[in-house]
């Protein structure tokens, strides 16, 4: 994505916008929405409901497909081990981890 997403449904409009190369105005015009309904939702000013965003997502093909799972303790598990490093490991982690997404924004761009 070449923007950042700050909620599910902009990142999600915003992705399959990209997807298929339309424009806001050509995504609302399939969907049936106004333009500024789309940029409202891609930079998180408004959260659509579950069958606008089905609407929008079809007017660029896709769909929207919601299933029920486990809940998974990964983030949980992950936020233990970083309460438990000392400072010097957090610091240490959080600049791997500022590297890594240097890297593969890097990386993205070269597409």
């Amino acid at each position: 994505m070449s923007e950042a997403a700050n909620t599910v449904a902009a990142g999600l409009v915003l992705m399959a916008r990209e997807e298929v190369g339309l424009s806001q105005r050509e995504l609302a015009d399939r969907a049936g929405v106004a333009q500024s309904e789309i940029a409202r939702i891609e930079n998180g000013k408004r959260e659509p409901s579950i069958p606008t965003l089905q609407r929008i997502l079809a007017g660029a093909g896709l769909e929207l497909r919601l299933r029920l799972a486990p809940i998974d303790q990964h983030d949980q598990v992950l936020a233990s081990r970083q309460a438990r490093r000392s400072g010097q490991e957090q610091t240490a982690a959080e600049a791997r981890h500022a590297r890594n997404l240097a890297q593969f924004g890097a990386n993205a761009k070269r597409r």
